[in-house]
């Protein structure tokens, strides 16, 4: 354990110096004032990385021998292989954060599925879903959970990673950042997406159930949080984009946002899109600070059903959206996230392409005075070459210097 100690302290004192550098307060910068609405140079961040393709010169290659001891050291070497090789902002803390633990009973069904497609350890691979709520009965089996927290191992985890770190690293008992709600993914994971598909014209009623019984999972979860779990205001990430904004409460659930979206419905009208999704999102969304709606699918046809959202800030815009339609009609009122097409770093990543796209963004959004971010995520592959991130984060922030000046 001593030697595993001594690695982790010196990547902890590596990573401890630049969280607190100038660098790192410029990104936070950054990243708040985008969510502010207001025009600074974009935040850019890479998530969802198939890290076991991204190894350069053993820097993410693991030396500790505790297993618990070895997700502190991929933690570390991971955010310091970042800041190295990309030319993109980093959600650095100077501490180590530990977020209360709480738990769910289940909801009493759990998907089954058979993996179609995959390469190597990725968590991003194809499903098909096998439809165990075909029938209406099948219903009854989602039951709404128990919750349960875990102050005992909140405590133990503080004085075990405290010990780990010594002085180098500060360690902290944070509440949650936000609540990730994705209802219409865990319904399609039950059923597949045909089905769900097919039963917004033959069965509406039965598919209203099915997304009202996951409303009032939802709501017994901000129950429970409300009343045991803390919110911290101060957490950096919901779901590989920053968090950082004005005007959260200290605590509660108005001390953060609500991230939610209904990615299977990309193709639906936005008539159907309101009443199986946003007239549900409704019943939630006054309840946070902020909320942050999409992420794969195309909004551009539902903005006029979003803005129904009373406390949006954020939304998603996907590869498939119309840019001008969103840029346009988002303008300076909310944040255009952006989600760059991450099948350009998954060959051989061309210059000229990221940097066309790039700039077809910065434009629109300067045009209609837009708060953008981009946020490459969703990367399955980049062919085992490393490389195509590196180049695919200069060229943005190429780009970037030219239009909005030096980071």
């Amino acid at each position: 354990m001593n030697k595993d100690k001594y690695i982790i302290r010196e990547l902890a004192k590596k990573y401890f110096e630049l969280a607190c550098g100038d660098e790192q307060q410029k990104m936070n910068k950054r990243m708040k004032d985008t969510n502010d609405l207001k025009l600074v140079r974009p935040p850019v961040l890479i998530d969802e990385i198939p890290w076991y393709q991204m190894d350069i010169d053993g820097d993410l290659r693991l030396e500790c021998e505790n297993k618990r001891v070895r997700g502190v050291e991929e933690w570390l070497r991971k955010a310091l292989f970042r800041r190295k090789y990309f030319k993109a902002d980093t959600l650095f803390e100077p501490f180590y954060r530990i977020s209360m633990m709480y738990s769910s009973s289940g909801i009493g069904i759990e998907r089954k599925a058979e993996t179609l497609s995959t390469e190597g350890i990725n968590d991003i691979v194809s499903y098909s879903f096998e439809d165990l709520l075909e029938d209406e009965a099948n219903l009854e089996r989602i039951k709404i959970p128990t919750f349960t927290a875990y102050p005992d191992v909140d405590k133990e985890a503080f004085e075990f990673y405290s010990d780990l770190f010594g002085e180098t690293l500060p360690v902290k008992i944070c509440g949650i950042g936000c609540i990730y709600n994705a209802p219409w993914d865990d319904i399609i994971g039950l059923r597949g997406i045909t089905p769900v598909l097919m039963d917004l014209y033959d069965r509406p009623e039965y598919l209203h159930a099915i997304r009202q019984r996951f409303l009032d999972i939802l709501l017994a979860e901000l129950d429970f949080v409300d009343k045991n779990i803390k919110v911290d205001p101060t957490s950096p990430n919901m779901h590989c984009t920053p968090s950082y904004v004005s005007g959260l409460a200290e605590d509660g659930l108005k001390a953060t946002w609500l991230r939610t979206m209904a990615q299977g419905f990309s193709d639906i009208s936005a008539s159907m899109h309101e009443e199986f999704d946003i007239d549900y999102v409704l019943k939630v969304a006054n309840r946070f600070a902020y909320t942050y709606y999409g992420c794969c699918e195309a909004l551009d046809k539902k903005l006029d059903v979003l803005f129904k959202i009373p406390n949006l800030r954020k939304v998603g815009v996907s590869p498939w959206a119309k840019e001008e339609t969103m840029a346009e009609r988002l303008g300076n009122n909310y944040v255009y996230a952006r989600k760059p097409n991450p099948a350009y770093v998954a060959t051989v990543t061309d210059p000229e392409v990221v940097r066309k796209e790039t700039v077809k963004t910065v434009e629109l959004c300067k045009k209609y005075n837009c708060p953008v971010e981009f946020v490459l995520k969703d990367i399955s592959t980049v062919s085992n070459r490393p490389e195509n991130l590196i180049v695919w984060s200069n060229v943005v922030s190429e780009v970037l210097d030219e239009y909005y000046g030096e980071a």
